[in-house]
């Protein structure tokens, strides 16, 4: 992901948690004077905390339940499909398995997020 948006050259600023703990501490540490993410792009495979324990703990809590999450992962099961919407995921995308499919998804996604949506902006520039 982080070379395909590299590639694609799109303008944003991505920062990257290695499991599911680390997402919820990141996310806990900027709720509490910095810049929240405007997108969470979450995969449902992470050590120490999964995907949907992540999403649980990010809609529990008043100061994140805002934030636009696209589960971004590499199951197509309709059972984790079914789960992700139940627990008020906002998109569902499975990961392509190309370096050309990612940086195409990652330009679809951008156009979608940051240039359709209309997004909760979570800190006054």
């Amino acid at each position: 992901m982080e070379a395909a948006l590299e590639l694609a050259a799109m303008p944003v600023v991505m920062t990257v948690a290695r499991d599911g703990r680390e997402v919820v501490d990141q996310l806990d540490e900027l709720k509490d004077g910095g810049r929240l993410p405007d997108l969470v792009l979450l995969d449902l495979n992470m050590p120490r905390m999964n995907g949907f324990e992540v999403l649980t703990a990010i809609r529990r809590d008043p100061a994140l339940a805002h934030l636009p999450v696209v589960v971004f992962t590499t199951s197509t099961a309709p059972e984790d499909v079914k789960r992700a919407y139940a627990l008020n995921a906002n998109s569902y995308v499975s990961k392509p398995v190309t370096l050309t499919g990612f940086m195409q998804l990652m330009e679809r996604l951008g156009a979608y997020w940051f240039g359709t949506a209309s997004l909760p902006r979570t800190y006054h520039p």
